[in-house]
């Protein structure tokens, strides 16, 4: 679940009330944190390449995968005798395959914070566009006889929409197999996906897993900014092989481990944890 927070406009006008208050005379809304990282996602050339590089290497990794019988992208969860398994692939949805910037932008403009109410009509609108070299990639891995599953941390009432949105866009589905496995499909189906994967690869062999958080290759996505540097570190490995990122800024794990994800943190301090986890130039 995307998490946000956001500066709130509090006017405290403790003046008589026949003084006239112009708009000049109002303190100024707190900037949104999250502008530069939406523009960036929106508008930059950057992103585009950044996907699109990714998805490249995706088709290389992915013919060399299907040639060695040894090869998977889940060593947790992928046990037992799976080399003759039929192959697939697992992506993430949100900001892996479909850009979500729109209602990130939204949030921004109207001075409001991730809510589950407003996430859902966004879904339902289907106003996401895919993400640079998504639906090719996943064409091919289809044209090669890879399975191609989505693992979602969207609900269960918004995996219509999402299929109906991603059949749109020419992503491949399942035809007779559930390939959308959305949060609490299967009650033990949370937010962490490694019960999902567990569940594709007692029948897949899983080639390769992309994903923008790191929560979409591991359970050890969790903890502080230094917690999270020592689970990938474990990892290292696995990136740019087996696990593919997609860049997003706007949003993520990586946001709330400053301030260990106590969201019911007043905005204020949350940030103050942010900034003390940089490591400026002293200015020498």
């Amino acid at each position: 679940m995307q998490k946000r927070y956001f500066g709130h406009l509090t006017l405290m006008l403790g003046v008589a009330s026949a003084l006239p208050v112009f708009a000049a005379d109002l303190p100024a809304a707190m900037p949104d944190d999250n502008l530069n990282a939406v523009l960036w996602d929106q508008t930059s050339v950057e992103a585009q390449a950044n996907a699109l590089g990714a998805y490249a290497l995706g088709r290389i990794r992915i013919d060399e995968a299907l040639a060695d019988k040894n090869w998977t992208a889940a060593p947790v969860e992928q046990t037992g005798n799976f080399q003759d398994f039929p192959p697939a692939v697992i992506l993430d949805v949100d900001d892996t395959i479909l850009n979500t910037s729109p209602y990130q932008a939204h949030n921004i403009k109207t001075g409001i914070s991730f809510r589950p109410e407003t996430w859902t009509r966004f879904v339902n609108a289907q106003q996401g566009k895919p993400i640079p070299g998504a639906v090719e990639f996943t064409q091919y891995a289809a044209s090669k006889g890879v399975k191609v599953f989505y693992v979602s941390n969207r609900i269960i009432d918004e995996e219509k929409p999402t299929v109906e949105e991603l059949k749109r866009f020419g992503f491949p589905m399942g035809d007779n197999v559930d390939t959308f496995l959305s949060v609490k499909e299967q009650p033990d189906w949370g937010a962490a996906k490694g019960t999902r994967r567990a569940f594709i690869a007692k029948n897949y062999r899983i080639l390769l897993m992309f994903g923008d958080n790191f929560g979409d290759f591991t359970d050890d996505y969790k903890g502080t900014v230094e917690e999270r540097q020592t689970a990938f570190e474990a990892n290292a490995a696995h990136f740019g092989h087996d696990w593919i990122a997609i860049a997003n800024p706007t949003y993520g794990s990586f946001e709330s481990a400053p301030y260990k994800a106590d969201y019911k943190l007043p905005p204020e301090e949350q940030r103050k944890m942010k900034q003390d986890a940089l490591k400026p130039w002293d200015g020498k």
